[in-house]
């Protein structure tokens, strides 16, 4: 058997038992369309959900759409999101709604070249947006997706660019965004940060950490 069959069948072995661990993983955010799957996800950012979740109800009640966010202020955005951190995400939500608004007809894009573009939105957030907004095939990589897939041998990376380059080799295309989802909730259940969970692991023997490799052990 080749090295590269070997990998691919490891690989598909790993994707098997993460979508019988976790069937029913999705978005911890709570959103209903494009305007909501941005802003949310820009709060998030160092931030957890559940914070995010809290602050958001409000917002939404008051900022519904694009163009009531555009009209807002920084300093007013900033007063219902204080929580969930840094003043910047406020001024990038309102800057980034003025610019869907002025250059995009006031609806959200839905490529990654013109997500990008806006204030505060790097390619995580652009293709959480593109995946659970627009449904889209994509693979947010954020830092639980990043350590997950180097521990376990989906990936090799430094940089979470090239993790999600890899995941894309290595992850069928109609399966992308629900593996980022699986990653995710191995990472918060199991493979946690500082102390993961190998013994109550069922991936222990196919994982690379738990083999002993020194460069599996990589952190966002």
């Amino acid at each position: 058997m080749t090295q590269d069959k070997e990998r691919s069948q490891k690989n598909a072995r790993i994707l098997q038992e993460l979508e019988r661990l976790y069937p029913d993983a999705g978005p911890a955010l709570h959103f209903t369309n494009p305007y909501e799957t941005l802003v949310a996800t820009i709060l998030s950012a160092q931030c957890t959900d559940q914070r995010v979740n809290q602050v958001t109800p409000a917002v939404f009640r008051d900022f519904p759409d694009v163009k009531a966010m555009s009209e807002t202020t920084p300093e007013i955005l900033y007063g219902y999101v204080r929580s969930c951190g840094f003043k910047s995400k406020a001024e990038n939500i309102v800057r980034a709604c003025r610019m869907i608004r002025e250059e995009f007809g006031g609806r959200v894009p839905d490529t990654l070249e013109e997500l990008t573009r806006l204030p505060g939105v790097g390619r995580k957030t652009a293709n959480v947006v593109l995946a659970f907004a627009f449904g889209k095939n994509a693979i947010p990589v954020d830092t639980h997706v990043f350590r997950t897939a180097n521990r376990l041998g989906l990936a090799d990376a430094l940089t979470p660019e090239k993790v999600e380059e890899q995941l894309m080799q290595a992850i069928p295309e109609e399966k992308w965004s629900r593996a980022h989802h699986w990653l995710i909730w191995h990472g918060r259940r199991v493979c946690h940060s500082r102390k993961p969970d190998c013994e109550a692991c069922t991936l222990k023997d196919l994982c690379r950490l738990y083999g002993g490799d020194p460069e599996a052990d990589r952190k966002a």
